[in-house]
């Protein structure tokens, strides 16, 4: 089973992720995660994601989709990936599809943490305090808000047309978000 969770920074996708990765024994790819491995590496591409990031811009397609393809193409993750933060642009969601495809696969679920702003940040601000991500300066994050809701609104249009897309109101409690997932989910 593959899902895609998709929201706002601060939605709470990761931790719906890491919740789903137990409940169905499967892989988070967390393409934030994934970015800020690349930075603590130091490489070529974690310094121009660490740009972009601290410019509150979006890192671009081309290096998100081959993180994304090396995991797709893994024979141990396949029919267990959990999408966490992936596909934020229509090109990205195109790939994705194009992707799975080529390795005998398709996308089951896709959830959609709709959540207001002003949740956005109390919820990041606690965040801050607890994780010390350097990603979630307040006004980075406002400006990453509003960047998402423009690239993503062809996403959501994308993805809302298909019968295994949910909108789920992401300003719940995590539990309470859990359980909806469960119910679609049906395990």
């Amino acid at each position: 089973m593959n899902i895609i969770l998709f929201g706002p920074p601060g939605a709470g996708k990761g931790t719906q992720a890491k919740y789903l990765v137990k409940k169905i024994n499967g892989f988070q790819v967390s393409t934030g995660d994934m970015l800020r491995d690349e930075i603590k590496k130091n490489s070529q591409i974690g310094k121009k994601i660490i740009n972009d990031m601290n410019d509150g811009k979006f890192v671009s397609d081309e290096i998100v989709n081959e993180l994304i393809k090396k995991v797709i193409f893994d024979e141990k993750y396949k029919n267990k990936l959990i999408f966490d933060g992936y596909p934020r642009s229509l090109k990205q969601a195109k790939n994705l599809k194009t992707i799975l495809e080529s390795s005998n696969q398709k996308i089951d679920y896709i959830f959609f943490l709709n959540v207001e702003k002003e949740v956005i940040i109390k919820r990041v601000e606690k965040r801050k305090t607890l994780e010390k991500r350097s990603d979630d300066d307040s006004n980075i994050i406002l400006k990453r808000y509003d960047t998402y809701m423009d690239m993503t609104r062809p996403v959501l249009d994308f993805y809302s047309k298909n019968s295994n897309f949910y909108e789920i109101d992401g300003a719940l409690k995590i539990e309470q978000i859990t359980a909806k997932i469960d119910a679609f989910l049906n395990v």
